[in-house]
C-alpha cells in the first residue's frame, strides 16, 4: 500500500482529520446523553450537563466539515454513499436534533426537565447507534451501479452493521465516561470511575468483535491484515491498543483524573488507524478509489485554500473554548 502525496491524498486526509475531530469531541458530549439515565436526577445530572454546556454545539463543526468536504472534494463517493446510506444519515440527524432540542430545553422548561432528560438520551444514542451503524454499511460494502449506488434501501442493515452500531454506542459512552472523571467531582466523578470500568470493559470487546469480523468481509481486508507484507504494517495496531487498554485499567485503578481520557483517545485513534489501513486507498472500499471520486484540480486547489484558511481558525476557537472552560464542574454547577 503506497501513499501518493497528490490533491486527492491530501483531501483524503483532511476529511480524515475532520471526521476523527468529530468523533473525538462530540463522541464525549454524545457519550454522556448515552449515560445520563445512570446519574441521579438533580445535582449529578446537571453536573455532567454544564460539562459540556459551552463546548457541544461547537464540536459539530467537524461534521459540517466532513460532510461537506466529501461532496466537495469527492463528489462522485458523496453521491454513492449517500443514497445507500439516507436512512441511518437520516437517523443520525433527527437523532441530533432531537438531542440538541432537549439539551435547551431541559433548562428553559424545569417542569418537563424528565421528559428533556429522556429526548436528550435518546437523541443521543439514536446518533451514535446511527453513525455506527453508516460505518459498517461502508466498510461492508456498498453496491455500484455504472456511477450510481446499485443497492437496495435496507441493504446497509445486516448483524455486522448492528454489531459495529453498538460497538460505537459503547466506545461513546466510555469517552463521555472518562470526560466526567476529568471534568467533575464530588459524586459525580465517583460513579464516573464506575460506569468507566463497566463502559472500557464493553468498548474492548466491541474492538475485539469489530477487528475480528472485519477482515473476513472481503479478501482485500482479510489480504492486508494476515498476509505479508501488509501484517508489517497491520501488526502494531492491535499491540498498541492492548498495551494502551493495560495503562487505561492501571490508571482507572490509581484514580488518575485526565490520563483515562487521554488514553481513550488514544485508542481511538488506533481504531481509526486500523480503519484508514482497511480502507485505503478505496472511498467506497473495493469499488471506488479516491483519485476516481475526485473533484477537478482547479477545485481541490480553490477549496484546499479555503481550509487552509478555515481549519486554523477552526481550531483556534475550538481550542480557546476548551482553554476558558478548563476548569472542574463543581456541585453547583459551575467552573
Amino acid at each position: 500500500m503506497s501513499i501518493n502525496a497528490d490533491l486527492a491524498t491530501i483531501w483524503a486526509f483532511i476529511i480524515a482529520f475532520a471526521v476523527f475531530a468529530y468523533v473525538v469531541l462530540d463522541g464525549f458530549d454524545l457519550g454522556i446523553g448515552i449515560l445520563f439515565p445512570a446519574f441521579g436526577v438533580g445535582e449529578q445530572r446537571d453536573q455532567a450537563m454544564n460539562t459540556i454546556a459551552p463546548v457541544w454545539d461547537g464540536n459539530e463543526t467537524w461534521l459540517v466539515l466532513g460532510g461537506g468536504g466529501l461532496m466537495a472534494a469527492f463528489p462522485l463517493a458523496y453521491a454513492i454513499i449517500l443514497p445507500a446510506l439516507y436512512p441511518p444519515i437520516i437517523a443520525m440527524l433527527l437523532g441530533l436534533v432531537f438531542r440538541g432540542v432537549a439539551f435547551e430545553f431541559r433548562w428553559r422548561d424545569p417542569r418537563h426537565r424528565a421528559f428533556w432528560d429522556v429526548a436528550f438520551t435518546a437523541g443521543s444514542v439514536t446518533a451514535a447507534l446511527a453513525q455506527g451503524i453508516a460505518l459498517g454499511a461502508l466498510l461492508q460494502g456498498i453496491a455500484v451501479d455504472g456511477r450510481a449506488y446499485g443497492g437496495g434501501w435496507l441493504d446497509w442493515l445486516t448483524p455486522f452493521t448492528v454489531l459495529t452500531g453498538m460497538s460505537v454506542v459503547a466506545g461513546y459512552a466510555l469517552l463521555g465516561a472518562t470526560w466526567l472523571i476529568a471534568k467533575t467531582e464530588g459524586g459525580a466523578q465517583r460513579h464516573a470511575y464506575r460506569l468507566a470500568r463497566w463502559s472500557g470493559v464493553i468498548t474492548l470487546i466491541a474492538i475485539g468483535a469489530v477487528s475480528l469480523a472485519t477482515p473476513f468481509l472481503d479478501h482485500d481486508y482479510y489480504s492486508r491484515w494476515f498476509q505479508m507484507p501488509g501484517i508489517l504494517l497491520t501488526a502494531p495496531v492491535p499491540l498498541l491498543i492492548a498495551v494502551l487498554s493495560l495503562a487505561f485499567w492501571r490508571a482507572l485503578g490509581r484514580e488518575a483524573q485526565y490520563l483515562p481520557f487521554l488514553l481513550t483517545l488514544a485508542v481511538f485513534a488506533l481504531c481509526f488507524v486500523g480503519l484508514g489501513i482497511s480502507m485505503y486507498p478505496f472511498i467506497v472500499p473495493d469499488q471506488v478509489t479516491i483519485w476516481e471520486a475526485a473533484a477537478p484540480v482547479s477545485s481541490q486547489v480553490f477549496m484546499l485554500i479555503g481550509a487552509g484558511i478555515m481549519i486554523p481558525i477552526i481550531l483556534g476557537y475550538t481550542g480557546w473554548a476548551y482553554w476558558v472552560f478548563r476548569g472542574k464542574v463543581g456541585a453547583d454547577g459551575y467552573h
